[in-house]
């Protein structure tokens, strides 16, 4: 005759267990993002969980307490079951506790294992929030019962925390917050361009005006005795709202026109060009492009020249530049549309040299690469050891580099193909 009681016992444990555990998994996926919307929107439930969730350490200890509690329960009650089981089965009491025991630990371990642990796990695993909230009432009330226990292992965890000196970071690196954004959009969650937008904040910080700069050599500027029509020339040639003035040399920079200020109704001001100029902003290289976008709004200005070490004039950046760095790249009507990489023919690109090499290694899929270039112009000449030429030419990784077109003593353009892997591995033979 089979023992009722004990089966009821068996049945709770195992629905106990299967609680416990899914209630482990719900609070571990939960995002506390989604429940702070449903706070905002006036779940009290939600609420409830959420302050379940924060209190983290209590959580998991009253969870293994109870999964514990009731899965030796299960074991030892089922053990009892089957060893009456038997005897009324086999009217012997021969052997009757090892067989008893041993299908205990075969089907308590089966049971537990499929519906103790994989289904409840997996169903909080789809739906964490709605689990969450079910299990808090019977969870908080078992915080409140195993109280006294879960002081115990706080303290327990606290003594062995000191006693290895372990110490908790759970402060999150840009580059963790970049791989979850990255697996976010991998997942669909968020749109390509939003996450592009996200990771760009993430980065933006760690920029400096050295890595977003105008460089000198493509700076236009007006020596301070230049005439009227000179400046206007300059700013028709170039198409920008802003140009430089400066005394001697670019190094001097003494002020800014901007064009609104030098065009008056249909025609050029009448006002000397020293009335029409604004001060420029000096900054350093390594100012960081967040505190110099605040600077720019306090200053009210749009440039900020950027100077080396030496005082020298390094290059501009502009509030545009800064926008950029997080919104990516922003068109006006007189921006020329340009190709960075330009393919010619399969595996072959013309490549504009100012674009920044992070950038540039990540086309070519390229290893990180010590360097202390920002633009692939300069690491080119770092590579040739020389002014670079039209016509110097050198082979890196799985790339093979040639200089097309020089401007000013830097290279504008280059050519770069693609190493077909037939061609490295006769190379490694060589």
């Amino acid at each position: 005759m089979i023992n009722v009681p004990y089966l009821i016992i068996i049945v709770v444990c195992v629905l106990f267990s299967a609680y416990f555990s899914a209630t482990e998994t719900a609070f571990l996926s939960l995002n506390k993002t989604r429940l702070k919307t449903m706070i905002e929107k006036g779940d009290k439930k939600a609420e409830r969980t959420l302050a379940v969730s924060e209190k983290y350490d209590k959580l998991i200890s009253t969870i293994l307490i109870g999964n514990n509690i009731v899965n030796i329960l299960a074991s030892s009650v089922a053990t009892l079951f089957f060893v009456e089981l038997y005897l009324n089965l086999s009217h012997s009491a021969h052997n009757a506790n090892e067989m008893g025991a041993t299908v205990s630990t075969v089907v308590i371990t089966i049971v537990v294992l499929i519906f103790g642990e994989v289904i409840p796990k997996s169903v909080a695993k789809d739906v964490p929030e709605k689990f969450a909230m079910f299990s808090t009432p019977l969870i908080r009330l078992l915080m409140v019962v195993f109280a006294p226990l879960n002081f115990l292992f706080s303290m327990l965890k606290k003594l062995i925390a000191k006693i290895f000196k372990l110490e908790s970071d759970t402060a999150m690196t840009s580059e963790e917050l970049i791989m979850i954004v990255e697996e976010v959009q991998q997942e669909g969650t968020i749109e390509e361009s939003e996450g592009d937008l996200i990771k760009n904040a993430i980065e933006f910080n760690e920029k400096t005006a050295e890595d977003i700069l105008t460089h000198r050599v493509d700076l236009e500027g007006v020596k301070t005795d230049a005439t009227k029509e000179e400046i206007a020339e300059v700013f028709t040639e170039s198409g920008y709202s802003r140009i430089l003035v400066y005394e001697e040399t670019i190094d001097n920079i003494v002020g800014i026109i901007h064009r609104k200020d030098f065009y008056v109704g249909s025609g050029i001001s009448r006002k000397p060009v020293s009335e029409l100029m604004t001060p420029p902003f000096f900054i350093h290289k390594s100012e960081k492009i967040d505190d110099l976008l605040k600077l720019l709004q306090k200053k009210k200005s749009h440039i900020a020249i950027v100077i080396d070490e030496y005082g020298g004039t390094l290059g501009i950046v502009t509030m545009e530049d800064i926008l950029e760095e997080l919104v990516g790249e922003i068109w006006d009507e007189h921006d020329e549309v340009t190709e960075t990489f330009k393919e010619v023919k399969e595996d072959e690109f013309v490549v504009d040299c100012s674009v920044n090499f992070d950038e540039f290694c990540d086309f070519f899929d390229l290893p990180e690469i010590e360097t202390d270039s920002v633009s692939l112009g300069g690491w080119i000449m770092e590579q040739v050891g020389k002014i670079p030429e039209v016509g110097d030419e050198f082979t890196y990784e799985t790339i093979r580099v040639t200089v097309t077109e020089t401007d000013s003593h830097r290279v504008a353009y280059a050519s770069v193909v693609r190493i077909p892997k037939v061609e490295e591995d006769e190379k490694e033979k060589e």
